[in-house]
């Protein structure tokens, strides 16, 4: 496991969540400092390009980035 690839640009890495610390600090380490590419966020920015991730994808909503990339 690695860091994700878009940790600089990704906005809810960078405290979109800081109304939630410990929910935002256990997804940071589950989604960008572990599995990536389970990440709803990471799935929509390599289908579509991150100018189509939307601002409300959190990394759990993995149901959601699929319907985004047409895969449901």
């Amino acid at each position: 496991m690695a860091d994700c690839k878009n940790l600089a640009g990704c906005p809810f890495f960078n405290d979109k969540m800081s109304e939630k610390p410990a929910l935002a600090s256990m997804m940071k380490k589950r989604y960008c400092l572990g599995e990536s590419t389970l990440c709803a966020r990471y799935i929509v920015c390599e289908a579509l390009g991150k100018d189509n991730v939307p601002g409300n994808l959190f990394p759990n909503m993995q149901d959601k980035a699929q319907v985004l990339i047409g895969a449901k």
